[in-house]
């Protein structure tokens, strides 16, 4: 068995399937086994999009995958990438390609596509290999699937030189994950025990439900454990999907409603959450109003997370896919609790919701922001998964959604723009045709890596990308404006009208529709959508209206990650 052939046995062994990258001398031989093997193997036109493909794919199957770059500057284009998986959390297995080892050993100098990849990951990586000899092939592998998912998921880098790709080697079947690493760990019982006790006795309880939730596809597991509670689930910002039957009970951290819940609440289950910065450590804020004596419960893999951002009483140390159900089961007959208030609050949550929806303007052109983040979204189909990116924009479109997607994701942690193009067609790929993805975005943004927009036309992948265009980086005007005055020079945060990206889609084979009055954006969206194929809906809105930052919906509270303890103690960003 050659080694490329026994790594993709490897990550078979684990459901691995998905691999992207850019095919190159190198790894020719291992696409094309992958191939054979009906792995979903994508070739995007940037070694970046490609790890960003990967981390959609992450989010939507709770599996790894496999992400590619050839020696020196596809190595070198891996590296942004990985350091963006590293902060939100995801275990990219990367393989870089890299010159035989005897040529990087001579003290020579000029070297072509040369240079010592392993230091440029380990910063950010949980793990870095290198196959020396391809005796250690399973070793390092293994090493690398077990880094990555062990304690909190993050990002590993093998290094794979030319000299190995060519050996034979005697191999002994793949070995099953729980062989070799830890799995479906649970909590110990006494902490179980303890947990059910306060649960038991506590009045108002809550879920504070993360995105590790929804990576490890735990919908059905989360939502049992809170009807057996009959208790409220606060979404975390990173995590705004809402899970299969809890639309009455699911509010966002930050809103109204969510607000009053915590304040109120005497104890705290917390799900799949680092408890970060946007959660103001579950101490400041909205923390520290109404039961600050309220008892927190954690659920969190990497032991060495527990108290680090604010006190625990009770960590459930283990595998929340396994966890959430032991706690379930162990609460079986041992609560008896109806929440009187959860229709109420449902009710309040909506009337406020149609209050911001009813003030926004209706105008037909210019088109207002908010009123583009309305008619968009009203059509799109009820299971369709939604990615966010961007800055003005993307608060516009999450606090205006007109559905519950059931999938909504966005980059929470490391706070950039650009990747939601390459993370919309990362997580069609994993949907496969069941499901419409849908990317609602700002220009800014999008051309960040429009050249994947070619990569959804080659692989059929029908990504509808809703563009909000206001031909600047919309929220820098809007912050020069709130700090240096509304008359204040922008410079090159401004850009000509000439950019049409409806064209430019067409342009690689993709449909495209461009809109400008309100008006017309609903049956635009519907018309992208029955096209069955790659779209973008580009829509001018009223630019002005976007820089106008006080009126962006949920810059309030937005503001408020920035500071130590989720206080307010000022904005690095500028006076907004």
């Amino acid at each position: 068995m050659k080694i490329h052939e026994r790594i993709i046995e490897l990550f078979e062994a684990e459901g691995i399937n998905s691999l992207f990258g850019i095919p190159d001398p190198s790894f020719f031989s291992m696409f094309i086994h992958a191939e054979s093997h009906g792995w979903n193997v994508i070739a995007p036109h940037h070694e970046e999009a490609a790890s960003f493909m990967a981390e959609a794919s992450w989010r939507m199957t709770g599996k790894p995958s496999v992400v590619i770059g050839n020696k020196g500057p596809g190595v070198a284009n891996l590296v942004s990438g990985a350091i963006h998986a590293a902060k939100e959390n995801t275990p990219t297995i990367y393989i870089g390609g890299q010159r035989h080892r005897l040529y990087e050993q001579r003290v020579r100098r000029g070297k072509m596509q040369y240079l010592s990849q392993p230091r440029l990951f380990e910063a950010a990586m949980k793990y870095v290999g290198v196959i020396e000899y391809p005796e250690q092939t399973d070793e390092i592998v293994r090493e690398a699937i077990r880094r990555a998912l062990d304690g909190v998921p993050g990002p590993v880098y093998i290094d794979l030189p030319a000299n190995v790709l060519g050996v034979d080697l005697k191999v002994e079947p793949a070995l099953a994950p729980h062989q070799y690493r830890l799995v479906n760990q649970q909590a110990s019982g006494d902490a179980v025990a303890r947990a059910v006790e306060i649960l038991k006795g506590a009045q108002s309880p809550i879920l504070l439900v993360g995105q590790g939730a929804h990576v490890t596809r735990s919908h059905a597991a989360v939502g049992a454990l809170a009807k057996l509670l009959d208790c409220p689930i606060i979404q975390t910002t990173g995590a705004l999907s809402v899970i299969e039957g809890m639309d009455d009970r699911s509010f966002p951290y930050g809103s109204p409603v969510a607000n009053e819940i915590v304040g109120a609440s005497d104890a705290v289950l917390a799900i799949g959450t680092e408890l970060g910065e946007p959660l103001h450590y579950g101490r400041g804020r909205h923390w520290s109003k109404g039961r600050t004596d309220r008892k927190w419960l954690y659920v969190e893999q990497d032991a060495s997370a527990i108290g680090v951002n604010r006190p625990i009483d009770v960590p459930l140390v283990g595998d929340l896919r396994a966890v959430v159900p032991q706690l379930t089961a162990a609460l079986q007959g041992q609560v008896n609790r109806r929440c009187e208030k959860r229709a109420g609050w449902a009710v309040e949550h909506a009337r406020l919701f149609d209050e911001a929806v009813a003030a926004v303007p209706t105008t037909s052109s210019p088109i207002h922001p908010g009123r583009l983040a309305i008619e968009a979204t009203r059509v799109l189909p009820k299971d369709a998964v939604i990615v966010r990116d961007g800055g003005a924009s993307s608060l516009f479109f999450t606090e205006l959604v007109q559905m519950r997607p059931r999938d909504f994701f966005w980059n929470q942690y490391y706070g950039s723009i650009g990747p939601g193009l390459p993370y919309a067609v990362g997580a069609q790929v994993a949907v496969g045709n069941a499901r419409r993805v849908v990317l609602l975005t700002g220009d800014s943004s999008f051309m960040f890596h429009i050249s994947e927009l070619e990569t959804a036309v080659r692989r059929n992948l029908p990504v509808v990308c809703i563009i909000w265009v206001d031909h600047a980086w919309g929220i820098e005007v809007a912050s020069y404006r709130a700090s240096l005055g509304k008359d204040a020079f922008v410079g090159e945060a401004q850009w000509g009208k000439q950019v049409r990206l409806d064209r430019i889609a067409e342009g690689f084979g993709a449909h495209g529709e461009y809109v400008e009055r309100a008006e017309d954006v609903a049956a635009a969206v519907e018309r992208a959508l029955a096209s069955g194929k790659p779209a973008v809906v580009h829509v001018e809105i009223d630019a002005e209206a976007n820089w106008n930052m006080p009126s962006m919906p949920g810059i309030g509270e937005f503001r408020t990650w920035y500071g130590e303890e989720g206080d307010n103690l000022g904005d690095p960003r500028g006076n907004y």
